[in-house]
C-alpha cells in the first residue's frame, strides 16, 4: 500500500476553526461499513443509534498546556518546545520548534527564572530535556494549549478542548470525538442503558507528524502510553458476553482496546500485522504501558464493534485505521459525500458513526 493511496482533496474551508456550541449540535454521519449506506444526523441523534447494553469506551485524557516558549540561552535564538512524555519529575521527552537545538544546549523561559537543557538527541526533532525544577503545577504559566497547526482561530476557552470527562492529565493533544458530548447527553445515555467505560491514552507525536515515507508498511509508529484497569476491562467483557456492542469513542480509544485484545492474546501490539491472524473476539485485559499499535487495511480486528470518530487528514495514520474498519473505497466516498454536504473536518469537525 501505498500513502497516496489514502489522499484526497481537502479545500481549506472545511476545516473547522472553532467547536460547535452546543458541542452536541455538530453533525453526525453514521456510515454502515457493509452496505457503505449513508444517513446524516446532528450528533445528540446518537442516543437514537445507540442500543441499549452497548458500551461507550472513552478516553478520560486530560490535554495539558504542552505548548511552551523559550530562547537559546548564548544566543537569544526562539525555540517552541512541545510536551510529549514526562519520563520523571524534571525530565520530558519533546518535539522541538528551532535550528540546531542540539545536546547540551541551555533554554530559557520568558519572564521565569525557569531553563531546560537538551540532555539527548531523538529521531529528527524529538528531545529530551531537563528542566531546571518541577514544572508540572507551571504550566498554566509558561505553557499554552497546544491546538493543531491547521486550526488559526484563538480559542478563548481552552475547556473547548478538553472532553467534559478528561481526568487524567498528560496529553499533547485532545480525544477529538468525545468534545462532541455533554452532561446531558452522557445522563441520557446512561437512562437509556448505554454503558460508560473509560481508558485512558495520552496523545503524542504521531498526531503531530506527518507520515513522510512512500510505502505504508514502511511507517515507524511512535509510542503512546495507555492504561485500561481491570474495572473497565470487566465492564468491556460483561458487555460483549452479554450481546452488546464494544463501541470506541475516538481512534485513542480504537487503539487502547485493541491493544488490550492483542496483549490478552499473548501477541505484541508492535507487530500485530504479523501475528496469528486471529480475528474473533478477544476479551481485553487491564493493562498500563506504551502501545505501539498501527492499525492500516489487513489488521484483524479483536474488539471493537463499532466506533466513533471525526474526519482526519489525508495521508493520515489516522484515515488508514478508519480504512481498516471499513475498506478504503467506503470509506474515501464518506468522505467526499461528507464534502458535498458541507460536513467541517478534523479536530473541531463533525463527527462520523461507523457500524
Amino acid at each position: 500500500m501505498n500513502v497516496t493511496d489514502f489522499d484526497y482533496d481537502l479545500p481549506e474551508h472545511f476545516i473547522a476553526q472553532e467547536p460547535a456550541d452546543p458541542r452536541d449540535s455538530s453533525k453526525l454521519m453514521h456510515l454502515n461499513r457493509q452496505t457503505g449506506d449513508i444517513s446524516h444526523h446532528v450528533f445528540s441523534d446518537i442516543i437514537d443509534l445507540l442500543r441499549p447494553n452497548d458500551v461507550l469506551v472513552m478516553n478520560n485524557t486530560r490535554v495539558i498546556p504542552a505548548r511552551l516558549f523559550a530562547h537559546k540561552a548564548e544566543t537569544g535564538g526562539k525555540v517552541e518546545i512541545l510536551l510529549l512524555k514526562q519520563l520523571d519529575d524534571k525530565r520530558w521527552q519533546v518535539l522541538i520548534g528551532g535550528r540546531n537545538v542540539n545536546q547540551g544546549m541551555k533554554l530559557k523561559f520568558e519572564g521565569s527564572d525557569i531553563s531546560c537543557t537538551v540532555t539527548d538527541v531523538l529521531e529528527a526533532s524529538e528531545r529530551i530535556v531537563e528542566f531546571s525544577q518541577p514544572v508540572n503545577d507551571l504550566l498554566v504559566e509558561l505553557g499554552e494549549m497546544p491546538l493543531p497547526p491547521y486550526i488559526h482561530t484563538r480559542l478563548e476557552d481552552g475547556e473547548r478542548y478538553q472532553t467534559i470527562y478528561s481526568k487524567v492529565e498528560g496529553s499533547a493533544a485532545a480525544p477529538t470525538a468525545g468534545l462532541h458530548f455533554t452532561p446531558d447527553l452522557l445522563i441520557a445515555l446512561s437512562r437509556k442503558g448505554v454503558k460508560l467505560a473509560y481508558c485512558t491514552l495520552h496523545i503524542g507525536l504521531d498526531t503531530f507528524q506527518p507520515v513522510k515515507v512512500d510505502k505504508v508498511t514502511d511507517h515507524k509508529i511512535h509510542s503512546e502510553f495507555a492504561i485500561l484497569d481491570s474495572k473497565n476491562a470487566k465492564l468491556i467483557n460483561d458487555t460483549k458476553l452479554s450481546g452488546g456492542r464494544i463501541i470506541a469513542v475516538g481512534t485513542t480509544s480504537v487503539r487502547t482496546l485493541e491493544t488490550a485484545g492483542i496483549l490478552s492474546a499473548g501477541g505484541d501490539p508492535a507487530n500485530q500485522h504479523n501475528s496469528d491472524g486471529i480475528c474473533a473476539w478477544r476479551p481485553v485485559i487491564a493493562f498500563e504501558q506504551d502501545t505501539r499499535l498501527f492499525i492500516y487495511p489487513g489488521y484483524k480486528w479483536r474488539v471493537v464493534d463499532a466506533m466513533i470518530t471525526n474526519f482526519h487528514l489525508p495521508k493520515s495514520t489516522l484515515l488508514m485505521m478508519m480504512s481498516a474498519f471499513a475498506d478504503r473505497e467506503t470509506m474515501l466516498n464518506a468522505y467526499e459525500t461528507a464534502k458535498h454536504e458541507n460536513y467541517r473536518f478534523f479536530s473541531f469537525g463533525d463527527a462520523m458513526f461507523i457500524t
